[in-house]
């Protein structure tokens, strides 16, 4: 059972002056600038600024079929998984820095509703306030060739085939490339898988991200291949959050969850709670001392504990503020409902 961070009055957090440590700068700094093997195309962008690419092994198949898919589950043995970097959280130099864009929604609210699981799980798989099933662990080659890590949730949709994370989870941004041997490990706990593995059909990011580095529209989100215990589509078998858009930046009450490389080595869920403020640009903020490792997962308003199931309204991005225990994540307006609208259409039935 992972180990729950007790958070204080108001729902904050109890800060400590934690500082992330310079390696794990270095640890992005070496996935950007990293050689080049395979790269990931084609790629399709369209004009409301989401992007898209195939999912490809790291010598560069399309992961078209099952077969492929299973190859890509069978590469990630525990070994693999237990040398995966925890991709870093600290805001790398040369990114976009926010823009001026004011601090309101940029349409009407919206949101699409949380759905449960449709069959009966097995083993030891309950639900906790910092153990979500829907909320799990990504891995994926770097073009470098190294093993990497990040955090993600399963989205509820009619398909039921999206896994939402951080943009910087699928491409490395402005002048890189798209990651091989995506893999999602919902409710991941200490090497155990109790749902299964998940491997990636399609990866969707928005545009500004991959051309511009934008921490605005860091978001991301993947179509998976049926997988799992059951060989059902992900939101079948673990259920899938909610998502919510033009919210408002203030939000009293938030809890993110994600797999901290600081809090038990990036083995098993950890959370936050706090309430949220603007941080610039298409960004809010929240206080938080998880760090690497945590990014891409879920920033959940209205979180239900008995079921582990929330509405999404922003995904961990980056920390501008290490010393403060604060992380920023990409305000959810109009462009993440753009790109779930995007990712659901090329999503197969």
């Amino acid at each position: 059972m992972a180990r729950m961070e007790a958070p204080t009055t108001r729902g904050k957090l109890l800060r400590s002056a934690l500082r992330w440590p310079a390696a794990a700068s270095l640890a992005l700094a070496l996935v950007v600038t990293a050689p080049a093997v395979a790269q990931a195309k084609p790629t399709t962008s369209e004009k409301n600024g989401n992007t898209t690419t195939v999912a490809r092994t790291s010598d560069g198949r399309a992961i078209t079929n099952e077969k492929i898919a299973r190859e890509v589950e069978a590469y990630w043995t525990p070994e693999r998984m237990a040398n995966a970097v925890d991709l870093d959280l600290a805001k790398p130099a040369g990114a976009a820095e926010a823009s001026s864009r004011a601090a309101k929604p940029n349409g009407p609210a919206g949101s699409v509703a949380p759905v449960l699981p449709s069959v009966a799980s097995d083993g030891d798989v309950g639900t906790l306030l910092n153990e979500s099933a829907v909320v799990g662990k990504v891995y994926f080659t770097t073009p470098g060739g190294g093993g990497a890590s990040c955090s993600a949730s399963a989205v509820a949709s009619g398909k039921a085939r999206l896994v939402m994370t951080a943009g910087h989870c699928v491409h490395q941004g402005a002048g890189g490339q798209w990651y091989s041997n995506w893999q999602f490990v919902p409710r991941y706990r200490d090497g155990a898988r109790p749902f299964g593995t998940f491997v990636a059909y399609s990866l969707t990011a928005r545009t500004a991200w991959i051309n511009s580095s934008s921490f605005d529209e860091d978001m991301a989100i993947a179509i998976m291949h049926n997988g799992g215990n059951w060989g059902l589509k992900v939101v079948e078998t673990v259920g899938g959050h909610g998502m919510r858009w033009n919210w408002g930046y203030n939000v009293p009450l938030i809890t993110a969850l994600g797999y901290p490389s600081n809090l038990g080595g990036g083995e098993s869920q950890y959370y936050c709670q706090s309430g949220t403020w603007h941080a610039g640009g298409q960004q809010i903020r929240m206080y938080c001392n998880m760090t690497y490792g945590s990014s891409g997962g879920p920033w959940l308003q209205d979180y239900n504990d008995q079921n582990g199931l929330g509405f999404i309204n922003s995904v961990v991005s980056h920390g501008d503020n290490p010393g403060n225990g604060e992380f920023d994540g990409p305000y959810f307006d109009d462009d993440i409902k753009s790109l779930y609208d995007f990712a659901e259409g090329l999503s197969p039935a």
